[in-house]
């Protein structure tokens, strides 16, 4: 039997996919978070986040979930996308000019990922890594249809993990904290380990939520000095006045009640005292509103790539949210295609090897997170015939792929231009086909001599523009000489008169005479029924 090795090319043996490797590490099932974010403080978060680089991972993580649990935006700006990636269509794609063995071995890589019951989920958890920097799922291995597969891929904390301490150890690799200095190796076959490339640099500090800490510690003072502003300058000053002879127990039940009338609205105090209500306070809180809506536009910008996909804004546009998105895109490309080659890498790989022998890791068939966006098929209808018809020669494929419409199959039905509904033209009977043709000759003879009606009209227009010349002239004698609207009115009656009518008539007569002819040489009738 050949042996199996793992993705790294070292020997495995099938007794190491019986049970997981943590099954036997209880102490690392019974811990408990200790939420670090409690009384957090700049130099408190220096010191974690330096302990991280020196491989003790646990408060940065357990601090990066309390940032996510604690901060809205935060979660939200996440959330989105995270789940922009989940819902992406995905295949199993054979390598470049695959031969029909890997094929088949393709298709038998997709029908193992379509039998995990949460392999959607598994997509989620891997996301996870793109806050942490790693998301590390422990698989669970058992017999389904006919193989040994894949059956749970269980999320563990980043907490659970540490780097190597010894000098000349790699310091990204991830290790279980069993107790021991540098940890124990992770099982080969046992673990989908997904390193997000947010930056470059170390595992510790490759996630994005190590950009996001001083945001979001700016932002939570903020917010609790907005809250102490409005509990300061958003009531009334309540003062408390009592008698000299007022004893211990008067005075401290006079306070009880000036302090519990501000939020019971309601209290008593002895007789001879009183509680005077000053006017609260003036205060603006638009520095604490400044502040912390800076801190959330960074925090999208780091998360999203702009600011204009996760809120209105001040000064959005509909174009620079189009720009936003694009990023947008080109961020969730980027995911796709880090997440697909942990899953090529940590379950199709396995997958293969374990059941088929597969042992050629460059030709593995991978895991493909379609991100493609559909073009504009309207455009592209209009484009593509004229296209064709100028030379070009465009692929059919190329097509289908670009508006993600799928080819059809050869036994396949697939749609068609339905006949014309309007109504068909009759068909000439009873003799009427010569006349039809002889109508369509003269329709033909008069689209022929459309441009010599064109010339005859350009001509007649000349001899009128030479001719108005005369009428015109006592026109603009009467507007220079006129000095008022009656003046004007009498030098042009003066003009008028002096012009016979018979440069007019003539030229109308001859344009009549002219039309006529013409239309008399290219008469076209009308072909009767």
């Amino acid at each position: 039997m050949p042996q199996i090795v793992d993705q790294w090319g070292k020997p495995i043996e099938r007794e190491a996919l019986r049970e997981p490797q943590t099954a036997r590490m209880a102490q690392l099932h019974t811990e408990w978070e200790n939420h670090p974010s409690r009384g957090l403080t700049p130099p408190r978060l220096a010191q974690i986040m330096q302990a991280a680089e020196q491989g003790d991972l646990i408060a940065q993580h357990e601090l990066y979930q309390d940032i996510e649990e604690k901060d809205g935006h935060i979660f939200s700006c996440m959330q989105t996308r995270r789940l922009a990636l989940q819902g992406l269509d995905w295949d199993v794609v054979a390598p470049e000019n695959a031969t029909p063995e890997e094929e088949e071995l393709a298709q038998y890589a997709k029908d193992a990922l379509l039998g995990m019951p949460d392999f959607e989920d598994l997509l989620f958890d891997l996301t996870d890594g793109i806050g942490h920097g790693f998301a590390a799922l422990e698989l669970e291995w058992g017999s389904r249809d006919g193989g040994i597969l894949p059956v749970r891929a269980t999320h563990r904390p980043q907490g659970w993990f540490t780097t190597p301490k010894t000098s000349g150890m790699d310091r990204n690799e991830l290790r279980l904290r069993d107790g021991s200095g540098d940890g124990a190796a992770l099982w080969p076959f046992g673990w989908m380990v997904h390193r997000h490339k947010s930056r470059s640099g170390y595992v510790a500090r490759s996630g994005l939520y190590r950009m996001l800490v001083w945001p979001f510690i700016f932002k939570n003072f903020a917010v609790r000095d907005l809250a102490e502003f409005l509990e300061i300058y958003g009531l009334p000053l309540r003062l408390g006045t009592y008698n000299p002879s007022a004893t211990k127990e008067d005075k401290a039940t006079l306070l009880r009640a000036v302090v519990g009338i501000g939020h019971d609205a309601a209290a008593i105090i002895p007789e001879g005292m009183a509680i005077d209500f000053k006017e609260a306070a003036k205060g603006d809180n638009k520095a604490f509103d400044s502040m912390i809506s800076h801190m959330e536009r960074v925090i999208s910008k780091v998360v999203l790539g702009g600011t204009l996909t996760s809120g209105e804004g001040q000064n959005g546009t509909q174009a620079l949210g189009k720009i936003h998105n694009e990023v947008r895109h080109d961020i969730l490309k980027a995911d796709a295609r880090q997440t697909g080659s942990t899953v090529t890498r940590d379950v199709i790989y396995p997958v293969l090897a374990i059941n088929k022998g597969f042992t050629n890791r460059a030709r593995c068939p991978r895991l493909v997170l379609d991100t493609q966006e559909p073009e504009d098929v309207k455009l592209y209808a209009d484009a593509i015939p004229k296209l064709t018809a100028a030379g070009m020669r465009i692929p059919r494929s190329w097509a289908h792929e670009k508006l993600k419409i799928p080819q059809a199959d050869k036994d396949e039905d697939v749609l068609q231009v339905s006949p014309s509904t309007a109504a068909p033209t009759p068909a000439p009977v009873d003799g009427d086909a010569e006349r039809e043709q002889l109508g369509l000759a003269r329709l033909r003879a008069q689209v022929e001599n459309a441009d010599a009606l064109d010339e005859l009209a350009g001509d007649m227009l000349d001899e009128w523009q030479a001719g108005m010349g005369e009428l015109i002239d006592p026109v603009e004698r009467a507007l220079a000489t006129a000095t008022s609207f009656e003046d004007f009115s009498q030098a042009l009656e003066a003009g008028l008169a002096e012009i016979g009518p018979d440069k007019l008539v003539d030229l109308l007569a001859r344009g009549t005479f002219a039309a006529r002819i013409w239309g008399q040489l290219n008469q076209v009738k009308r072909p009767t029924a």
